[in-house]
């Protein structure tokens, strides 16, 4: 080999070697996350919570697979389950926690004081011990509530059955979030002169035997934000379209389900919602100086043949304004 040849080999070689080690160098500074999702149960109006906040995440650069990983985890209504998941999350130590619901960010602000949480889907943030107060939320924590206008609902019901006046409640009695839903339905019925006919759960399994002993003692059933009813909604919605009664939801998600209609958050948006704050965060915004959001705009969807099988005709008026009829 001769000198300009040998000369022209170790310049080829030794600009391999600066290339090689210059991208050793980027993959080791570029930080792959792992973010960790808790979510109570499965259901239509939640599994939109999750999708939207990772979809936020993608359209902000995060892509699954390439710079992030997520440990999706399903308590499937029990609160050991979601007890072991936040310990897993703290164990793997875990860059950022997402909850879904009220039973899972409990569990999670529970179990750690370091790692970024950003919660979603909870009712009543200060009331579940989980925040400060939704301006200044302190510690590691901060996301979105689901807190629904109790007071359009009530009168989305009258304005479409207005001779409702004993609405039943299906709710579970050990989640915070449907307990503080349960009294703001109070508190809107007694100013309508209707009454509330309770009917309490405390697990999935029971909400088929919950709905048919409301059979004959209302005129309508409402149901709140409940995880636990709402993962079973479907036998909700056999019990009332075989007794023809009314229907009515407080998440959009439960309409395309079989409830007549709704009044409320889009639940997809307030994930994205949430993402957003969750991606903030990661670029080194402080959880607890951001304040709990919520979404200020509503939607209203409608379902014409829910309401034609449980009895009820859909008026103009609600039909005209609404955002979806189904």
């Amino acid at each position: 080999m001769g000198e300009i040849a040998m000369m022209r080999f170790w310049k080829s070689f030794l600009t391999l070697v600066l290339v090689l080690g210059m991208a050793g160098i980027a993959s080791a500074d570029e930080k792959k996350i792992t973010i960790g999702i808790s979510q109570i149960v499965e259901h239509p109006a939640l599994d939109a919570a999750r999708k939207g906040f990772i979809d936020a995440l993608k359209d902000n650069g995060y892509v699954e697979g390439q710079n992030v990983t997520y440990d999706i985890q399903i308590a499937q209504g029990n609160m050991a389950t979601a007890n072991s998941i936040a310990k897993s999350f703290v164990g793997n130590n875990v860059d950022l926690i997402y909850t879904i619901a009220t039973p899972t960010s409990q569990a999670c602000v529970n179990a750690t004081k370091t790692i970024p949480i950003v919660i979603s889907s909870v009712t009543d943030p200060v009331g579940a011990g989980l925040v400060k107060s939704l301006e200044e939320p302190g510690a590691n924590v901060t996301g979105t509530t689901d807190r629904s206008p109790v007071d359009r609902q009530m009168d989305l019901i009258i304005e479409i059955a207005p001779k409702v006046k004993r609405l039943g409640v299906i709710y579970n009695s050990g989640e915070d979030n449907s307990l503080t839903s349960l009294k703001q339905i109070k508190e809107e019925v007694a100013k309508r002169n209707m009454e509330v006919v309770e009917a309490p759960v405390s697990n999935s399994s029971g909400v088929f035997l919950a709905a048919k002993s409301l059979v004959g003692r209302v005129d309508a059933v409402h149901i709140p934000t409940d995880n636990t009813v709402v993962s079973a909604f479907d036998a909700v919605v056999k019990v009332c379209t075989d007794n023809r009664i009314p229907l009515f939801a407080a998440d959009i998600d439960s309409v395309p389900r079989g409830a007549v209609a709704a009044v409320a958050i889009d639940y997809y948006r307030l994930g994205r919602q949430s993402g957003e704050m969750a991606v903030r965060i990661l670029k080194g915004e402080n959880p607890g100086t951001m304040p709990v959001e919520t979404l200020k705009d509503l939607k209203l969807v409608v379902n014409k043949q829910a309401a034609e099988k449980m009895g009820v005709t859909l008026p103009e008026s609600v039909l005209k304004r609404a955002d979806q009829v189904l």
